[in-house]
């Protein structure tokens, strides 16, 4: 049989590749063990990452467990990796990707018609960094390509989805009832929203 420690680094890898809770009784499967001894094996695993003091903790969640950051170390997480995201993203790519992520599936021309401006170097630009995505054509005239947002967007603004945006009114009703003059206006809200 393995040992405890040879099973606990396993657990530790599978843990760090797995990404989500991996559920004791799935990791006991594959060392022929029980369900329990390996529920128990987390736990140390667990007591010496806490008695350690690490960066890192194991999570419990209904006898599955992950790797989470804690909490104390949020600050310096937030400074290394949100504001660098955002600094990325040029006025008017945060405005197509805002007209993209509240709309889609849209097409160029429709966000064209909402800035009153060509959009097709920031398309491509947002796509490169894949941000957005061609989702498919439309059934309008000509078929135009229609686009959507990526799951690489969902993760650098930290959201699980789209359903997480925040909320806003119809982008297009907004720009009119609030008398906006342009795409600046527009920008300056979306760029609020999104953050």
């Amino acid at each position: 049989m393995n040992s405890k420690r040879k099973i606990k680094s396993a657990f530790e890898s599978m843990m760090f590749i797995w990404g989500h809770p991996l559920e004791a009784k799935e990791a006991a499967n594959i060392f022929d063990i029980t369900k329990e001894d390996a529920y128990e094996l987390f736990k140390e695993l667990q007591k010496e990452y806490e008695d350690e003091g690490r960066g890192i903790a194991i999570r419990e969640i209904n006898k599955s467990f992950q790797f989470v950051t804690i909490a104390e170390n949020e600050e310096y997480i937030e400074k290394l990796c949100t504001p660098t995201k955002i600094k990325r993203l040029t006025q008017a790519a945060l405005e197509v990707l805002a007209l993209i992520s509240y709309k889609q599936p849209i097409t160029k021309s429709e966000i064209d018609s909402i800035r009153g401006i060509k959009s097709d170097r920031v398309i491509d630009g947002l796509a490169k960094k894949e941000l957005i995505e061609v989702t498919g054509r439309s059934d309008k005239i000509g078929r135009p390509l229609i686009y959507g947002t990526t799951d690489e967007f969902l993760k650098q603004f930290g959201f699980e989805s789209i359903k997480d945006l925040p909320e806003i009114e119809d982008l297009e009703d907004t720009l009119n009832e609030d008398n906006l003059e342009g795409p600046a206006e527009l920008h300056e809200q979306l760029r609020m929203e999104l953050q």
